[in-house]
Protein backbone atom coordinates (compact mmCIF):
# COMPACT_ATOMS: atom_id res chain seq x y z
CA UNK A 1 0.00 0.00 0.00
CA UNK A 2 1.27 3.49 -0.86
CA UNK A 3 1.09 6.66 0.83
CA UNK A 4 1.43 10.02 -0.39
CA UNK A 5 3.23 12.04 1.92
CA UNK A 6 3.02 15.88 2.20
CA UNK A 7 5.49 17.85 3.76
CA UNK A 8 5.37 20.62 5.85
CA UNK A 9 6.92 22.99 3.08
CA UNK A 10 3.61 21.59 0.93
CA UNK A 11 0.95 22.55 3.34
CA UNK A 12 2.44 25.70 4.24
CA UNK A 13 2.17 26.71 -0.07
CA UNK A 14 -1.35 25.44 -0.21
CA UNK A 15 -2.26 28.02 3.13
CA UNK A 16 -3.27 24.68 5.24
CA UNK A 17 -2.17 23.09 8.37
CA UNK A 18 -1.89 19.67 8.99
CA UNK A 19 -3.20 17.95 11.96
CA UNK A 20 0.21 16.87 13.21
CA UNK A 21 4.37 16.81 12.16
CA UNK A 22 5.77 13.47 12.11
CA UNK A 23 9.18 13.87 12.90
CA UNK A 24 11.33 10.67 11.33
CA UNK A 25 14.32 10.93 12.77
CA UNK A 26 17.55 9.69 11.54
CA UNK A 27 17.09 5.55 11.86
CA UNK A 28 13.39 6.05 10.66
CA UNK A 29 14.96 7.98 7.69
CA UNK A 30 18.25 5.99 6.89
CA UNK A 31 18.11 2.46 8.61
CA UNK A 32 16.68 0.02 6.36
CA UNK A 33 14.90 -1.59 9.03
CA UNK A 34 13.52 1.60 10.66
CA UNK A 35 12.08 2.86 7.38
CA UNK A 36 9.52 -0.42 7.65
CA UNK A 37 8.59 0.81 11.33
CA UNK A 38 8.36 4.49 9.20
CA UNK A 39 6.27 3.47 6.68
CA UNK A 40 3.87 1.11 8.84
CA UNK A 41 3.47 4.44 11.07
CA UNK A 42 2.37 6.11 7.98
CA UNK A 43 0.41 3.54 6.52
CA UNK A 44 -1.77 3.83 9.72
CA UNK A 45 -2.04 7.50 9.96
CA UNK A 46 -3.08 7.83 5.90
CA UNK A 47 -5.46 4.81 6.25
CA UNK A 48 -7.46 6.64 9.71
CA UNK A 49 -7.28 10.23 8.21
CA UNK A 50 -4.99 11.69 10.14
CA UNK A 51 -3.98 15.01 8.50
CA UNK A 52 -0.29 14.92 8.91
CA UNK A 53 3.11 16.24 7.21
CA UNK A 54 7.18 15.51 7.30
CA UNK A 55 9.41 18.16 6.99
CA UNK A 56 11.43 15.94 4.64
CA UNK A 57 14.82 17.76 3.59
CA UNK A 58 14.18 20.29 6.48
CA UNK A 59 14.47 17.74 9.52
CA UNK A 60 17.87 17.59 10.83
CA UNK A 61 19.20 15.20 13.68
CA UNK A 62 17.66 16.22 16.86
CA UNK A 63 21.10 16.27 18.58
CA UNK A 64 20.28 13.51 21.06
CA UNK A 65 23.72 11.54 20.56
CA UNK A 66 25.67 14.55 20.17
CA UNK A 67 24.24 15.50 23.55
CA UNK A 68 24.77 12.17 24.96
CA UNK A 69 28.07 11.92 23.65
CA UNK A 70 29.05 15.22 25.57
CA UNK A 71 29.38 17.52 22.40
CA UNK A 72 27.33 20.24 23.83
CA UNK A 73 28.42 22.64 20.82
CA UNK A 74 27.14 20.07 18.49
CA UNK A 75 23.51 19.80 19.93
CA UNK A 76 23.03 23.32 20.30
CA UNK A 77 23.67 24.16 16.65
CA UNK A 78 21.52 21.36 15.67
CA UNK A 79 18.00 22.05 17.58
CA UNK A 80 18.47 25.61 17.19
CA UNK A 81 18.58 24.79 13.42
CA UNK A 82 15.42 22.88 13.97
CA UNK A 83 13.69 25.01 16.55
CA UNK A 84 14.09 27.56 13.64
CA UNK A 85 12.20 25.68 10.86
CA UNK A 86 9.87 24.17 13.44
CA UNK A 87 8.81 27.66 14.76
CA UNK A 88 9.18 29.04 11.02
CA UNK A 89 6.08 26.29 10.23
CA UNK A 90 4.34 27.17 13.71
CA UNK A 91 4.40 23.44 14.59
CA UNK A 92 2.28 22.87 17.83
CA UNK A 93 2.01 19.20 17.49
CA UNK A 94 5.07 16.59 16.91
CA UNK A 95 4.46 12.90 16.76
CA UNK A 96 7.63 10.69 16.72
CA UNK A 97 8.53 6.63 16.50
CA UNK A 98 11.79 7.34 18.29
CA UNK A 99 11.98 7.80 22.08
CA UNK A 100 15.43 9.51 21.93
CA UNK A 101 13.89 12.39 19.89
CA UNK A 102 10.71 12.16 21.81
CA UNK A 103 12.51 12.83 25.08
CA UNK A 104 15.01 15.66 23.25
CA UNK A 105 11.90 17.55 21.85
CA UNK A 106 9.92 17.48 24.72
CA UNK A 107 11.81 17.75 27.81
CA UNK A 108 15.14 19.55 26.23
CA UNK A 109 13.95 21.75 23.00
CA UNK A 110 12.01 24.25 25.19
CA UNK A 111 15.30 25.92 26.93
CA UNK A 112 16.38 26.71 23.78
CA UNK A 113 12.65 28.52 22.70
CA UNK A 114 11.52 25.06 21.02
CA UNK A 115 7.84 24.59 22.94
CA UNK A 116 5.63 22.29 21.84
CA UNK A 117 2.85 19.06 22.71
CA UNK A 118 5.85 15.99 21.74
CA UNK A 119 3.54 12.36 21.93
CA UNK A 120 5.00 9.06 21.24
CA UNK A 121 3.88 7.40 18.15
CA UNK A 122 2.85 4.21 21.02
CA UNK A 123 0.84 6.92 23.23
CA UNK A 124 -0.57 8.24 19.85
CA UNK A 125 -1.94 5.13 18.61
CA UNK A 126 -3.94 4.50 21.90
CA UNK A 127 -5.52 7.74 21.46
CA UNK A 128 -7.01 6.93 18.03
CA UNK A 129 -7.71 3.53 19.68
CA UNK A 130 -9.71 5.20 22.32
CA UNK A 131 -11.34 7.32 19.94
CA UNK A 132 -12.40 4.88 17.69
CA UNK A 133 -10.10 5.99 14.90
CA UNK A 134 -7.89 2.72 14.80
CA UNK A 135 -10.30 -0.20 14.19
CA UNK A 136 -8.29 -3.60 14.73
CA UNK A 137 -9.91 -6.48 12.82
CA UNK A 138 -11.19 -9.26 14.45
CA UNK A 139 -9.41 -12.18 15.25
CA UNK A 140 -6.23 -10.81 13.52
CA UNK A 141 -2.53 -11.64 12.54
CA UNK A 142 -1.47 -11.50 16.74
CA UNK A 143 -4.52 -13.30 18.36
CA UNK A 144 -3.12 -15.30 21.24
CA UNK A 145 0.53 -14.98 20.13
CA UNK A 146 2.50 -15.28 22.84
CA UNK A 147 4.55 -11.73 23.43
CA UNK A 148 6.87 -9.89 25.50
CA UNK A 149 7.47 -6.25 25.98
CA UNK A 150 10.57 -4.37 25.91
CA UNK A 151 10.52 -0.92 27.74
CA UNK A 152 12.72 1.38 26.13
CA UNK A 153 14.73 3.43 28.14
CA UNK A 154 13.63 7.26 26.82
CA UNK A 155 10.16 6.38 27.13
CA UNK A 156 10.08 4.06 30.41
CA UNK A 157 12.25 5.25 33.14
CA UNK A 158 13.36 8.15 31.20
CA UNK A 159 9.38 9.59 31.16
CA UNK A 160 7.21 6.93 32.80
CA UNK A 161 5.42 5.63 30.44
CA UNK A 162 4.89 2.04 30.67
CA UNK A 163 0.93 1.80 30.17
CA UNK A 164 -0.03 3.15 26.39
CA UNK A 165 2.22 0.47 24.83
CA UNK A 166 0.87 -2.06 26.63
CA UNK A 167 -2.79 -0.98 25.84
CA UNK A 168 -2.02 -0.67 22.16
CA UNK A 169 -0.68 -4.47 22.42
CA UNK A 170 -4.17 -5.95 24.23
CA UNK A 171 -6.34 -4.54 21.83
CA UNK A 172 -4.59 -6.85 19.33
CA UNK A 173 -5.68 -9.61 21.50
CA UNK A 174 -2.22 -11.32 22.47
CA UNK A 175 -0.84 -12.90 25.16
CA UNK A 176 1.56 -10.44 27.10
CA UNK A 177 4.41 -12.34 28.98
CA UNK A 178 6.45 -9.62 31.02
CA UNK A 179 10.34 -10.21 31.64
CA UNK A 180 11.43 -10.23 34.71
CA UNK A 181 13.11 -6.21 34.51
CA UNK A 182 10.18 -4.50 32.95
CA UNK A 183 8.51 -0.89 33.85
CA UNK A 184 10.14 1.01 36.81
CA UNK A 185 13.01 -2.06 36.91
CA UNK A 186 13.71 -2.31 33.24
CA UNK A 187 16.68 -2.92 31.07
CA UNK A 188 18.53 -1.14 28.34
CA UNK A 189 19.21 -2.60 25.68
CA UNK A 190 22.55 -1.52 25.11
CA UNK A 191 22.40 1.35 22.34
CA UNK A 192 21.01 4.21 24.83
CA UNK A 193 23.59 7.33 25.94
CA UNK A 194 24.87 7.47 22.06
CA UNK A 195 26.17 4.03 22.80
CA UNK A 196 24.32 3.02 19.33
CA UNK A 197 27.24 4.68 17.46
CA UNK A 198 30.40 3.35 19.58
CA UNK A 199 32.03 0.18 20.33
CA UNK A 200 31.11 -1.64 23.88
CA UNK A 201 33.95 -1.41 26.26
CA UNK A 202 35.51 -4.51 27.00
CA UNK A 203 33.56 -7.15 29.46
CA UNK A 204 31.96 -10.35 29.77
CA UNK A 205 29.33 -9.66 27.39
CA UNK A 206 27.44 -7.28 25.76
CA UNK A 207 24.28 -6.06 27.36
CA UNK A 208 21.70 -6.27 23.90
CA UNK A 209 22.64 -10.22 24.28
CA UNK A 210 21.86 -10.46 28.12
CA UNK A 211 18.44 -8.51 27.07
CA UNK A 212 17.64 -10.57 24.43
CA UNK A 213 18.17 -13.77 26.57
CA UNK A 214 15.58 -12.49 28.95
CA UNK A 215 12.98 -11.86 26.38
CA UNK A 216 13.94 -15.06 24.66
CA UNK A 217 13.13 -17.04 28.13
CA UNK A 218 9.79 -15.90 28.16
CA UNK A 219 9.19 -18.09 25.81
CA UNK A 220 7.63 -15.23 23.31
CA UNK A 221 6.90 -15.18 19.37
CA UNK A 222 7.32 -11.83 19.33
CA UNK A 223 8.98 -9.48 20.97
CA UNK A 224 7.49 -6.24 20.73
CA UNK A 225 9.22 -3.02 20.75
CA UNK A 226 8.68 1.01 20.35
CA UNK A 227 12.20 2.13 19.56
CA UNK A 228 14.12 1.57 16.44
CA UNK A 229 18.04 1.40 18.04
CA UNK A 230 15.92 -1.06 20.77
CA UNK A 231 14.67 -3.22 17.94
CA UNK A 232 18.38 -3.23 16.14
CA UNK A 233 20.12 -4.50 19.59
CA UNK A 234 17.01 -7.19 20.09
CA UNK A 235 16.83 -8.06 16.50
CA UNK A 236 21.29 -9.05 16.66
CA UNK A 237 20.69 -10.51 20.68
CA UNK A 238 17.94 -12.63 19.14
CA UNK A 239 20.82 -13.88 16.47
CA UNK A 240 23.08 -14.22 19.39
CA UNK A 241 20.68 -16.63 20.36
CA UNK A 242 20.28 -18.13 16.95
CA UNK A 243 16.40 -17.88 17.59
CA UNK A 244 15.89 -15.47 14.23
CA UNK A 245 13.53 -18.19 12.98
CA UNK A 246 11.55 -18.51 15.61
CA UNK A 247 11.25 -15.25 17.69
CA UNK A 248 10.90 -11.64 15.24
CA UNK A 249 11.16 -7.94 17.06
CA UNK A 250 8.53 -5.95 15.74
CA UNK A 251 7.44 -2.19 16.22
CA UNK A 252 4.44 -1.79 17.98
CA UNK A 253 3.29 0.56 14.87
CA UNK A 254 4.36 -2.63 12.69
CA UNK A 255 1.77 -4.43 14.61
CA UNK A 256 -1.14 -2.70 14.56
CA UNK A 257 -0.98 -1.86 10.89
CA UNK A 258 -0.93 -5.61 9.94
CA UNK A 259 -4.24 -5.83 11.79
CA UNK A 260 -5.61 -2.89 10.97
CA UNK A 261 -9.82 -3.28 10.21
CA UNK A 262 -10.89 -2.66 6.40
Amino acid sequence: MSVTIKSMAEYAAGGETPEVLFWVGCAGSFDRRAQRITKAFAQILDKVGVKFAILGKEEMCTGDPARRAGNEFLFQMMAYNNIQTLNGYNVKKIVTACPHCFNILRNEYPALGGNYEVIHHTMFLQQLLNDGRIRIKEGGAFKGKKITYHDSCYLGRGNGIYEAPRAVLETLDVELVEMKRCKTNGMCCGAGGAQMFKEEEPGTTRINFDRAAEAVGTGANIIAANCPFCTTMLTDGVKNQEKEDDIKVMDIAEMVALSLAE
